[in-house]
């Protein structure tokens, strides 16, 4: 069996996560907050749908942390992201981050929005 080193280019993984922070690239940023295309931005939160829609035509899909547990996502912020075409798929906190990480080493098209963990 052959093994590789995980690449992530210029994109940066989950390295981590505590009871209100994410670790990014070896860096700790309070949550909630978003990655996408190697940033890491501020996110208000099931709140800020503006900063979720901005994504439309950016990822191909969206994944949404809820937390330490899976939840339902507010029905008016699932409206607007379907309605805007961004592909979304809610799992909690520690599942967005490993699917993101995989999908991020795949070089996909891929942004995570995360609620800490608590």
């Amino acid at each position: 069996m052959r093994l590789s080193e995980v690449q992530f280019g210029t994109e940066q993984p989950v390295d981590g996560y505590g009871k209100d922070f994410f670790r990014i690239g070896g860096v700790a940023h309070a949550a909630p907050l978003l990655l996408v295309s190697g940033q890491v931005l501020p996110w208000g939160g099931y709140d800020d749908h503006d900063a979720l829609l901005q994504l439309a035509g950016q990822v191909d899909v969206l994944f949404i942390g809820t937390g330490g547990a899976i939840a339902h996502i507010p029905p008016a912020l699932r409206e607007r992201l379907e309605a805007a075409e961004i592909g979304v798929d809610i799992m909690d906190s520690p599942a967005a981050c490993r699917t993101y990480n995989v999908l991020l080493s795949e070089q996909r098209r891929v942004a995570v929005a995360l609620l800490p963990v608590g």
